[in-house]
């Protein structure tokens, strides 16, 4: 299989589909190779709760989110940031608004309209597309290897995207096997790590088997930066069988993750009335009638029960329950260790990748000329909140344009 002026996209993911469209637009051949049967499959289950498409923060305070690549991240935005990605949609019939808490998402909430229509579109284009499609690498003329229903293929191209996803869900598609045929080539990949997920905590069987699923909101999360600065964020998240996870914890994730790399654990403090003061509990405790029982005290006095009251009898001694002095210094920090990070295979997304300092402006591979990468098999990590989304469409389509550059000769 071959054509001339052909880029061939490899994943059909955010990145990918937009890197299609940009190099479609830019007048190259463009086929889209997907190894499931369909395309878009991560960012279906993504939109399954609502697809958070972006986020409505300015442009100086959106950027702040992508860490030690800001600056890299920053220069694909400034080509396709927040509100031209809002524009986009709009092109595609796809309406969207601003949440309460800043996050953009489509009018319906869902994803498949979008996908559906964009697909729709890009085929109109007369972008091709192959699905059950397994990259392989490549062949030793420098073809691209394919596994096939049909059997083994060679694929011919004057420009790849690589947009392979990082692994997580590994089920949807991003199982990072595109590491071996990269590393093989001396691509500098960084180990792909868990990023925007839960936390093992060793629960008592008890607590877990009572409150696993459990909501804590609000809550404020506290912990040590390796500076020594005191980290707070408020949100919300949820207790698991193993540990705690939610919107709350993934924010910090990535932070959380690194101090467990280099100290083996983390503490973290949680302030469950993060709207009355130490004193204020203190001596609402005190004020509590006797003659109740501990937890109807506790329930009369601060409206405290369920997992909130679970969590402080988890962290304190037996004796210390009557205390109110401990329990209202539990209620405002109360202390909880964390052993490790959900396996990747678990996370929303992943950390690591291709190093980005292997690539040119274009997103090409310094050492494969003519092969680009997009999304999140770089080395760029991002909280949730439409930030992912955003870099992965963004880096997409600086890839694709790229690309779609290099084979018409206009490098």
């Amino acid at each position: 299989m071959s054509s001339r002026n052909s880029v061939h996209i490899i994943g059909g993911g955010p990145a990918g589909l937009m890197a299609a469209e940009a190099a479609r637009e830019a007048g190259a051949e463009v086929d889209l190779h997907d190894q499931l049967g369909s395309v878009g499959r991560k960012l279906l289950i993504a939109g399954k709760g609502g697809l958070n498409l972006t986020h409505s923060e300015p442009f100086d305070v959106f950027v702040t989110r992508y860490g030690e690549r800001r600056a890299q991240v920053e220069s694909w935005l400034r080509e396709f940031d927040a509100d031209a990605l809002r524009a986009w949609a709009a092109g595609l019939g796809v309406d969207t608004f601003v949440g309460s808490s800043g996050r953009v998402f489509p009018r319906d909430l869902k994803a498949a309209p979008l996908l559906r229509a964009w697909v729709r579109r890009l085929r109109a284009q007369g972008v091709r597309f192959h699905v059950n499609h397994e990259w392989r690498g490549w062949n030793e003329d420098g073809t691209l290897a394919f596994a096939t229903p049909a059997g083994d293929i060679a694929v011919r191209a004057d420009a790849t995207v690589l947009a392979l996803g990082g692994a997580s869900w590994p089920v949807l598609g991003s199982d990072g096997r595109w590491t071996r045929p990269l590393a093989e080539r001396g691509i500098d990949i960084a180990p792909l790590r868990p990023s925007n997920c839960g936390f093992d905590i060793h629960w008592s069987a008890h607590f877990a088997q009572r409150h696993a699923g459990d909501p804590l909101k609000p809550v404020v999360l506290e912990w040590i930066a390796p500076d020594g600065s005191v980290q707070r964020r408020q949100g919300e998240c949820v207790i698991t069988q193993y540990g705690i996870e939610g919107s709350l914890v993934y924010a910090a994730s990535a932070a959380l993750r690194d101090a467990i790399e280099r100290e083996g654990h983390v503490r973290i403090h949680l302030d469950l009335l993060p709207d009355r003061k130490l004193v204020a509990i203190e001596n609402a405790l005190r004020a509590a009638p006797g003659k109740r029982s501990l937890s109807e005290q506790w329930r009369r006095s601060l409206g405290l029960a369920g997992v909130k009251a679970g969590l402080v009898r988890e962290v304190l001694a037996a004796e210390a329950l009557h205390d109110p002095i401990k329990v209202a210094s539990a209620l405002k920090a109360l202390p909880l260790t964390l052993l490790r990070p959900r396996p990747l295979e678990e996370a929303i997304s992943s950390a690591g990748g291709v190093r980005l300092e292997m690539l040119d402006e274009g997103l090409m591979l310094r050492q494969l000329p003519g092969v680009f990468c997009a999304g999140e098999m770089l080395d760029w990590e991002a909280p949730t909140g439409g930030y992912l989304l955003t870099a992965c469409f963004a880096s997409g389509r600086r890839a694709g344009a790229a690309a779609a550059r290099w084979c018409l000769g206009q490098r």
